[in-house]
């Protein structure tokens, strides 16, 4: 459909400068006629111009300025102006017969040729700017719906960015765990059980946040609890643990498995490599409007190098650029003796 039909303001706002052309026909005629007379007559005129000018907008589509040839262009917009304005001054005349009829005048006729001049040239320019004004709006049209393309094929892209962040995060769990299984095998089967039924626990949970965007940090919480307690089977009194939440930060929304891969990597990368274990830290705190959250561990400085050190934290680190971009941080703080990964999100609720 027609832009300029298909949104009432534009309508009005294309008629009223189609008036106001009407209203500067007046004045030039006005000169020898009476100005109450020239605006009756010239404003039906400039608004049936404006009218007969509206299908200019399927030409536009059709007639594109930059793939269409010179000749063919000018032509055609030749050939429909001519037309346009053989119309419109076959209107004028006819209208000016009618109002000169209930007037009273007898010899119409008399006048005609003065104000074919003048239709004619008047006319040019109107139809001129008329398909001016629609190549302008078609330019503005098909800029917007590029920057919406645009737009959608950036959406598309993230999407499938998140996707595949999601698939590998969850070999990268499910591979860590396994080892801790097969460690605890051998030496203590009963904890290898155990350590399978938590791991089936913590799967049940997670099954179906592949698919959503956010959940509740409780329920992101509640995640790491059940993964510290698989790897407590493991390392029992040398893994212990402690959360600083803030009530009110509980039902914020976060990207689901944010938390987990780095404790995950405060186990296996800073814990595990101490004698003496250490505690994991998970704060969660809501200031200014931002969600606060951190992991911290004690890391032995001499450990030895770690193959796969840093997938899950690299992970998360696209995540929140992919999901919040400047809105949002990842900050990590390797110390000597300490680790620290710290993330800042808006404060925003879980939808329903």
């Amino acid at each position: 459909m027609n832009p300029i039909i298909a949104r009432r303001e534009r309508l009005i706002l294309y008629l009223s400068l189609w008036a106001v052309f009407g209203l500067l026909l007046a004045s030039v005629i006005a000169v020898g006629a009476p100005f109450g007379w020239s605006v009756l007559y010239s404003l039906p005129l400039a608004l049936t111009l404006g009218l007969l000018a509206l299908p200019f907008w399927y030409l536009v589509r059709v007639l594109p300025i930059d793939s269409t040839p010179l000749a063919r262009l000018a032509g055609t917009w030749l050939c429909v102006g001519f037309v346009t304005l053989a119309i419109w001054i076959a209107a004028a005349l006819g209208w000016q017969a009618l109002l000169m009829h209930l007037a009273g005048v007898k010899n119409p006729e008399s006048n005609r040729a003065p104000l074919i001049i003048l239709h004619f040239f008047a006319g040019s320019i109107g139809l001129f700017v008329a398909v001016l004004s629609h190549y302008m709006l078609e330019a503005f049209d098909r800029t917007v719906v590029a920057e919406r393309r645009a737009l959608e094929l950036r959406v598309l892209a993230r999407e499938a960015e998140l996707r595949s962040l999601r698939g590998q995060l969850d070999p990268h769990f499910l591979f860590n765990s396994l080892n801790s299984v097969a460690a605890l095998a051998s030496s203590d089967p009963q904890a290898a059980r155990r350590m399978c039924l938590l791991m089936a626990a913590f799967f049940r949970k997670s099954l179906g946040l592949g698919g959503k965007q956010s959940i509740a940090l409780s329920e992101e919480l509640s995640l790491a609890e059940t993964f510290l307690a698989i790897e407590e089977v493991r390392f029992g009194t040398r893994l212990r643990k402690h959360f600083d939440v803030a009530e009110d930060a509980l039902t914020l929304a976060v990207p689901p498995l944010v938390l987990q891969p780095l404790v995950e990597n405060a186990v296996h990368h800073g814990v595990a490599h101490l004698v003496e274990g250490g505690e994991i830290t998970v704060r969660a705190h809501r200031r200014d409007g931002l969600l606060e959250l951190a992991v911290e561990n004690p890391c032995d400085p001499e450990r030895p190098p770690s193959r796969g050190a840093g997938v899950g934290l690299q992970n998360v680190r696209s995540r929140i650029e992919t999901l919040f971009g400047h809105r949002a941080s990842v900050d990590v703080n390797a110390g000597t003796n300490d680790f620290r990964v710290a993330i800042v999100l808006p404060a925003t609720p879980v939808m329903g």
